[in-house]
Formats: structure tokens, C-alpha cells, sequence
């Protein structure tokens, strides 16, 4: 997600949790969501959904473990109904909804480490969630549907375990009136259109957290932005409205440069594609999803105010997608690396260097409140734009502290270690320890978990 203020592990889905944090705990920053007792590693989704109407009828498939004793099988859905389901191959006789979740229960308590599959077919017209955070998930546009998933939205077009740190493969089908382009995650397999529906199918073969789950319907044209690209760059596209052609391609067209630079920075780009879906709704701020990204017509321009977001959302890709955070606490894991992503670019671009990015950044932080952890913000302020600059101060406080070549091997070698995995702070601090020979605690520990803002870094 943008700043909107004011408006080692191998490669893989994980099965061992990060330090200090319990294998599939509910997140204490969302309560009643997710659940200990099973981990999910693939979602299969059909979805038929008519514009008109606003009405999803749909179908999930999820494979799953359980990681304890299991008397009940409980699910995060808000705003749609289970109509059947089937446990294993056996229809269910005992489900219920209440306080947006599903609760199966089968015959027989499930041990730990058994398999299971559950396929929910469910219906109803679903909408956005509403909460600290305003309306998240499935939202009507004018003439479409955007996804806003963050953090808590997945629930509301499908039943899932929503935590961040249940990562599983996905392939998402989605069937749709003609002429309407759907945008998925992952790789698109097949398009079909029979009389005036249009099926469209996703595969997300790398794994992937609940509320990066999304789906954009529009009246989409689909453009390459970069058809000539370096070795190794993996292709870019646009998927917007006929009439925004050209604002598109003025407005994304330093984005392979952005790509090349934050692959110098970070390490490969950890998918096999990349796409910006542009609505014809202006929005107020954009968002990213796994391998895409959603901006309005109005971040389309060529300030830096437009281009940072769109280097920011792009960053987002390794940092809160491939790696994402095992727990809500640690977003500063996100945002405050998404935000001194921009200011790479600012310096790489030719806009303003660095330095000058953080001394404006520590400037803004110092006139603010004092009243704030970032490395544990709490449920309220964990999207307050000090959790973006200052995290991004915490960055370079560091880069200063270790030199470039040690910072940025730093971060090949976090994203790398952690590919497709869930991350946490103190992981962090503990591989900066390994790569860098300094007292990451020490160095870390006042920028992320003080009131107090630490001096300016030179």
C-alpha cells in the first residue's frame, strides 16, 4: 500500500515460522482471523461474476494441513454465503456462519498432520469490508471491480485462513461478462469466451498471502511497456481503459527503468511477469497486489509526487510480496522499504539525492508526535506515514552506518534467503548482524522501537 498520510529459510512456501513468532498464530492485530489449527497450501477459485447484478457465485477449492487437533475447521468469509460443502470428497452435514466466519465440522476431529481438501461453493454480492482502515477487498467501480485486499479484504470474495504468514500457490478462474477484461495474479493460462461470458484463468504457482489475492475486471486494453527490454527483464504490461492509452504510457514509462534499477538493488525480480492495471475511477491511492499493481488515471502524471508511487508500489514486488511479514507489527518490513525504494529512485533518476530525501523525511518525522513504535505501531497507525519515512530513516541510518557495498549485499542476500517467504524484525536484525559485522540491535533498536527520534544519520 502507497502512504496515504493524511488520507535462514529456503525458497518455498515456509514451514517453519520465523523467530518469535508462533506457526499460524491469529495476528494480535487482527483478531479473529486466521487460525492455528491448519495451514492452506493451494487455493483453486471459480468465480462467475455478473457486473449488472454485482452477483458472485463461486467455487474454492483449498488443500490444506493440520497443524494441531482439529474439531472445527474455521474460515474467514464476510458478506457471502456457503450453499455446500465437501470435506475430503464426503459432503459436510454440520457448517454455520457467524461474525464473518465459516465453521465446518466433520464427523471426526482431524489430527495433526493430515491432508484435507474443502471445496466451498458460496454466493451473494459481495462488498467491500469496512474498518480502521475504511473500506477494504471487493469494491464496484464505475464500469468494473477492483480488489483492495490489505490487510483484512480477502474475505470478501473467498473463504481462506486470512493471515499474512499462510502463504499457498493459487490459480484463479474467473468467468465474466464479454468485453471485460479480468487481471489476476500470476501468469494468465487461458481465455475462452463462449456467446457473452469470457472465462479467464490465473495461475499463481509462487506462493502467496490472502491479501495480496486480487481480481480487476475492466474494459482493459493490454500494452507491452517494454518490448525491447535488457537480458533478463521480464516482461511489463498495462491493462487500462482504450481512452488512457496514451496517458499510460507517458505516465509508466520510466517504470523498466525503475525495474532495472531496484533489480541492480534488491536482487532479480522474484516473478515471471509484472502488470499495472489503470481504472478509469481515480483513486485515492494505489495499491499492489502479487505481480501487479492498481493505479488511478490521477498517478499518471509526471511529478514526482505520481512517479514515486509508482516506483513504490513497483518495490512492493520484493519487499511485502515475495518477502512479506510474518505478523501485521512488522510492516515497517514493507512500507519503510518501499518508501527508501523512492527515494533510490529520486537519486538514480536525477531528481533529488538521498540525502536530501532523509533530511525531509527526519524533518516532517521531528514535527510529528512522538507516539509511535514503528517496529510494533499497533492496529491503528500501522499504515501512519511515519511507519514509511521513518522506517526508510531506519534504511538509511543503516546504509550509513555499514557503506553501500555491504547495504546492498544486505538486501540481494535478505531477499534472496527468504524468497517467498514470511519475515519478521528480528530476522532482520540478525542477518544484518551476519552480513554487515555491526551491532544491528543497537543501531536498529531506537529507530524502531524508541518514541524518541534518533539524530538525523550523516
Amino acid at each position: 500500500m502507497s502512504s496515504s498520510a493524511p488520507s535462514s529459510a529456503p525458497s518455498g512456501n515456509r514451514s517453519v515460522p520465523p523467530a518469535g513468532v508462533e506457526a499460524g498464530a491469529p495476528d494480535p492485530y487482527l483478531p479473529g482471523h486466521g487460525t492455528t489449527a491448519y495451514r492452506v497450501t493451494r487455493y483453486e477459485l471459480e468465480l462467475d461474476y455478473k457486473l449488472s447484478s454485482n452477483r458472485l457465485n463461486g467455487r474454492a477449492i483449498l488443500h490444506a494441513v493440520t497443524q494441531r487437533p482439529t474439531s472445527a475447521i474455521v474460515l474467514d468469509l464476510a458478506g457471502l454465503r456457503a450453499t455446500r460443502i465437501q470435506l475430503s470428497g464426503r459432503k459436510v452435514r454440520k457448517f454455520s456462519q457467524h461474525a464473518d466466519q465459516l465453521v465446518v465440522v466433520p464427523d471426526a476431529a482431524l489430527l495433526p498432520g493430515e491432508d484435507f481438501t474443502l471445496d466451498i461453493r458460496y454466493e451473494g454480492n459481495p462488498g467491500p469490508r469496512r474498518g480502521l482502515w475504511g473500506e477494504v477487498g471487493w469494491e464496484e467501480l464505475t464500469d468494473g471491480v477492483l480488489v483492495a485486499g490489505q490487510p483484512n479484504g480477502a474475505a470478501s470474495w473467498f473463504p481462506c485462513n486470512d493471515h499474512p504468514q499462510d502463504k499457498a500457490s493459487y490459480r484463479i478462474t474467473v468467468t465474466t461478462d464479454a468485453n471485460y477484461r479480468a487481471v489476476c495474479n500470476g501468469v494468465l493460462l487461458s481465455r475462452t469466451r463462449r456467446s457473452s461470458r469470457e472465462t479467464w484463468v490465473y495461475e499463481q504457482a509462487e506462493p502467496m498471502s490472502t491479501y495480496l489475492a486480487t481480481v480487476q475486471i475492466g474494459r482493459y486494453e493490454l500494452l507491452t511497456l517494454n518490448a525491447v527490454r535488457p537480458a533478463g527483464q521480464v516482461p511489463q504490461y498495462a491493462a487500462v481503459p482504450a481512452s488512457l492509452t496514451e496517458a499510460a504510457r507517458r505516465g509508466l514509462a520510466r517504470q523498466p527503468e525503475m525495474m532495472q534499477t531496484f533489480t541492480n538493488c534488491f536482487g532479480p525480480y522474484p516473478f515471471a511477469d509484472y502488470t499495472v492495471v489503470v481504472t478509469e475511477d481515480e483513486l485515492e491511492i494505489p495499491l499492489e497486489a502479487q505481480t501487479l499493481s492498481i493505479f488511478g488515471p490521477n498517478h499518471l502524471l509526471q511529478d514526482w509526487e505520481s512517479q514515486r508511487l509508482i516506483a513504490h508500489e513497483l518495490s512492493h514486488q520484493w519487499f511485502g510480496n515475495s518477502l512479506t511479514a510474518a505478523s501485521w507489527k512488522d510492516i515497517w518490513l514493507h512500507e519503510g522499504f518501499a518508501c527508501y525504494a523512492e527515494w533510490i529512485w529520486s537519486e538514480e533518476a536525477g531528481v533529488m539525492p538521498i540525502a536530501q530525501r532523509a533530511a525531509a523525511a527526519w524533518r516532517k518525522v521531528n514535527a510529528a508526535a512522538k507516539d509511535i513504535l514503528v517496529g510494533d505501531p499497533g492496529p491503528e497507525l500501522m499504515f501512519d506515514d511515519r511507519v514509511y519515512k521513518r522506517g526508510a530513516l531506519t534504511l538509511h541510518a543503516l546504509r550509513l552506518a555499514c557503506g553501500d557495498l555491504a547495504f546492498f549485499a544486505l538486501l540481494h542476500d535478505w531477499a534472496d534467503h527468504n524468497r517467498h517467504g514470511t519475515v519478521s524484525t528480528p530476522e532482520f536484525i540478525l542477518a544484518t548482524n551476519a552480513a554487515t559485522g555491526i551491532d544491528a540491535e543497537a543501531l536498529l533498536h531506537p529507530w524502531l522501537f524508541e518514541e524518541a527520534l534518533p539524530a538525523l544519520p550523516r
